[in-house]
């Protein structure tokens, strides 16, 4: 189900912005240093300065090398190679070493960023939504969507509050047709996993993927493989326990995990300031950085998230309080944190400096790692829910 003729509109404008020239400020602006407005590759609006002009403009030469250097290799290796990194062991002795380097390869240049026009076959590929689309009738999504249209839920309530405050004014989202488009798809899923239902937060995931993947179908499956499979079990449930755990285990790795000695000496002084880092992470991990980052830089997370698992979200959280570290150490206040924390995502235009920051200066962290460290979270978290609870019923036994 494709968007219709107003989003083949911002297809064009989005096929026609990779194109165009740099963006020149004017004089005045540049001798002002004032800030100016512009849209961005996906159609926000964007507030910065001339030296964020700047960036960007670096940042678009870069997309379109990353675009050239896909199609050579596609050119070379085939339509599919990235696929190829992928076949099971049963593979001949003679090609397991071109897997080795296609798997290599395709790591870096994923860290590097997927081309804008590649990211939705190449996301669908590689998440594994292409395969959970394939285990289900090719009428699924249509014969779900039509059969829930017109039911009434505490989700679909919230959900249609919800649509008008995720992205206003974006010239596609925030319209009636953006707004039919995104209902369909989370009511949809709703219906799907009643355990997740709707969450707020959910919106702006959603949202940013249509924007990505074109078409309605893909945007939902992209939505089901990231919820049931690449992020930690109980995000968005509820009582958003998995969400909960997740702060946990930020809070621990800030803390003791990260070997650099100037994060630990930021994680003491922000406890010393009875700072809660979930202030600022838990909209970082419910929307997946969609509300709090710069789309292309939201989308640059993405790119490796689909790939390489949840773990990077805690690689990107950190990044940005180590980027913060001289600043924040010469805080006194809860609010100049949260401040400093907001500017710098807000102007985070550069998706390089934040990824290098993520991979290259904050300590590798595998899978196993962030398992242990949710295992160990996870009791506690439980526990505290449960005793909300049984302190909330209490209170409303009391009422009655």
């Amino acid at each position: 189900m494709m968007y219709g003729s107003t989003h083949s509109k911002i297809d064009l404008a989005i096929e026609y912005q990779a194109q165009v020239p740099a963006l020149r400020p004017s004089i005045r602006a540049r001798r002002a240093n004032i800030t100016v407005k512009f849209q961005d590759l996906y159609g926000f609006t964007v507030e910065g300065n001339v030296d964020d002009v700047n960036v960007l403009n670096e940042v678009r030469e870069k997309v379109r090398e990353q675009g050239r250097v896909w199609w050579s290799l596609e050119a070379s290796k085939g339509v599919n190679w990235y696929l190829q990194t992928q076949l099971n062991s049963t593979l001949k002795s003679s090609l397991k070493f071109s897997v080795l380097v296609n798997a290599i390869t395709l790591k870096r240049l994923i860290r590097k960023g997927i081309p804008p026009s590649l990211r939705p076959k190449v996301w669908f590929s590689l998440s594994g939504a292409a395969k959970k689309k394939s285990t289900v009738p090719e009428s699924y999504y249509n014969d779900l969507t039509g059969a829930v249209e017109d039911k009434v839920t505490p989700a679909t309530k919230q959900i249609d509050q919800d649509l008008p405050r995720t992205f206003p004014g974006h010239p596609w989202l925030d319209t009636p047709e953006g707004h039919s488009a995104l209902r369909r798809v989370l009511v949809g899923y709703s219906f799907r996993d009643s355990d997740v239902g709707y969450c707020q937060g959910l919106n702006y995931v959603a949202a940013l993927l249509l924007l990505v993947m074109k078409t309605e179908e893909d945007a939902f499956w992209m939505l089901a493989v990231l919820l049931e499979d690449v992020l930690v079990n109980d995000c968005y449930t509820y009582n958003l326990s998995g969400c909960h755990v997740e702060q946990r285990v930020f809070k621990d790795l800030l803390t003791k995990k990260c070997p650099s000695w100037r994060i630990y000496r930021i994680a003491a002084h922000l406890e010393a300031m009875e700072f809660d880092v979930s202030l600022v992470s838990t909209e970082w991990f419910l929307c997946l950085f969609s509300k709090s980052l710069p789309s292309e830089t939201t989308l640059r997370v993405w790119d490796v998230l689909f790939y390489e698992g949840g773990k990077v979200l805690f690689n990107v959280a950190l990044a940005i309080f180590k980027m913060n570290e001289e600043e924040l150490l010469m805080t006194h206040h809860v609010g100049d944190v949260i401040n400093i924390i907001h500017r710098t995502t807000r102007h985070l235009f550069d998706p390089d400096e934040l990824l290098t920051v993520a991979f290259d200066k904050i300590g590798f962290m595998t899978t196993t790692t962030i398992s242990k460290e949710r295992k160990k979270q996870e009791s506690a978290v439980l526990a505290e829910l449960d005793q909300r609870l049984r302190r909330l019923n209490s209170v409303n036994e009391d009422d009655k």
